[in-house]
């Protein structure tokens, strides 16, 4: 007999190189004689097609043994926020459990994870002339300028925005309109309640992870994958500035050396990564476990079954 769904669904957050794609998927497996668990991934840069190498996708066999849900949504040319995220999300977790399967949330992208546990900003619709003046601006006088003016208006939105140019401008485009902060405005009810948990390896068991994760992307064709997707879609909006891809592309326009490229790729990865863990550390609810995925397959299980079974497990 299956037990029943659960009251929350299951949400793990996880800085990159942590092992999280590998222990979602042997979790799956190990549940599977009593439910079907389909992955839904938190990740803003794998729901872009062709982006596959450099945002270290999960592969066709690692899908085929379990359902992924969230891949290769748009093109890069295309837009996509947070809110557009959530409301896929939702959608998915929905059918997921109209099948009688266990939906499980997993992924790095802490800002989407947040906007679906704890509702969307209610914020005004995008200015795009406003955004287009801020975007002018922040070509010439640089991010750490706009960053600066939205900390002294909104500190709390822009420790949330981190070193992200779009989420820096949408900021300063609503407190410029309105002379309020993004996060003055409150936020929508989610859809589903959640268990969540986190993994919070060291840096120092992450950076060397890391370094053998950039280097098998260079080794496996970061660069070719890059030089496609510039060729077609010269015109795009955020997606190849992600990690990985803006650091290419500055090779590929003869900005850097590939050595000089790889080394900016390794030390955008490691910030990222130290920023990631900063922000699980400080999400309320949600139980901690230290150490890398591997190290707490165990521990994982029996939280996942905690939160399938439907007692609290915050």
């Amino acid at each position: 007999m299956k037990p029943q769904l659960p009251h929350r669904i299951p949400l793990l957050g996880a800085p990159t190189a942590s092992g999280k794609t590998s222990v979602a998927i042997e979790l799956a497996l190990l549940l599977s004689a009593e439910v079907t668990v389909e992955v839904v991934t938190a990740d803003a840069m794998q729901v872009y097609a062709g982006m596959d190498i450099g945002t270290a996708k999960p592969s066709p066999e690692e899908q085929a043994g379990v359902p992924h849900h969230l891949l290769d949504l748009v093109t890069p040319a295309e837009e996509f926020s947070v809110a557009d995220w959530v409301a896929a999300a939702e959608e998915t977790i929905a059918r997921v459990l109209e099948r009688g399967s266990l939906p499980f949330v997993v992924g790095g992208t802490g800002f989407y994870l947040r906007s679906l546990t704890d509702g969307l900003p209610l914020v005004p619709r995008a200015d795009r002339a406003v955004q287009e003046q801020l975007e002018a601006e922040l070509a010439e006088r640089g991010l750490p300028a706009l960053k600066e003016e939205l900390r002294a208006a909104a500190p709390a939105d822009d420790e949330r925005a981190g070193l992200n140019p779009r989420r820096v401008v949408r900021a300063l485009e609503i407190v410029r309109r309105t002379g309020r902060a993004p996060s003055a405005f409150g936020r929508s009810e989610p859809r589903f309640r959640y268990c969540k948990a986190a993994l919070l390896p060291d840096p120092a068991q992450l950076d060397p992870r890391i370094a053998a994760r950039s280097r098998h992307m260079f080794d496996h064709g970061l660069v070719a994958e890059v030089e496609q997707l510039s060729r077609r879609w010269p015109v795009q909006a955020t997606a190849l500035q992600a990690i990985g891809y803006r650091e290419v592309l500055a090779h590929l326009r003869g900005e850097t050396t590939l050595a000089e490229a790889e080394e900016a790729v390794l030390t955008a990865t490691r910030q990222y990564a130290r920023r990631q863990l900063t922000w699980f550390r400080k999400e309320p609810d949600t139980r901690l476990f230290p150490g890398l995925a591997a190290a707490n397959r165990d521990s994982l299980a029996e939280w996942l079954i905690t939160c399938f079974s439907g007692r609290d497990a915050g």
